[in-house]
């Protein structure tokens, strides 16, 4: 399956690293490292997000670390559509 990222996603992702990694490089590796860890999981398991109310979209969390990856299984792609904080509102 092959991986995509919205541009939507990709500045979230770069936003959140920026904002991480000023505080704590490492913690910025770390989530890094998580994120890459569950996109390989889903281009596996494609469906083993959890179905949100918006058609198509899939949730699934970087826990232990506080943030969501909102993604699209369209053919043979794997789209992140969105790449957020768990404190925030879905729809911001």
């Amino acid at each position: 399956m092959r991986l995509r990222y919205t541009k939507r996603a990709a500045a979230q992702i770069d936003k959140a690293r920026d904002y991480v990694a000023e505080r704590s490089p490492q913690g910025a590796v770390r989530i890094r490292e998580r994120l890459l860890a569950v996109v390989t999981l889903l281009q596996i398991h494609p469906h083993a997000g959890h179905a949100t109310s918006r058609a198509g979209v899939r949730r699934f969390g970087l826990a232990p670390y506080p943030y969501f990856i909102d993604y699209r299984v369209v053919g043979d792609d794997l789209i992140v559509m969105r790449f957020r904080h768990a404190a925030r509102r879905p729809d911001e």
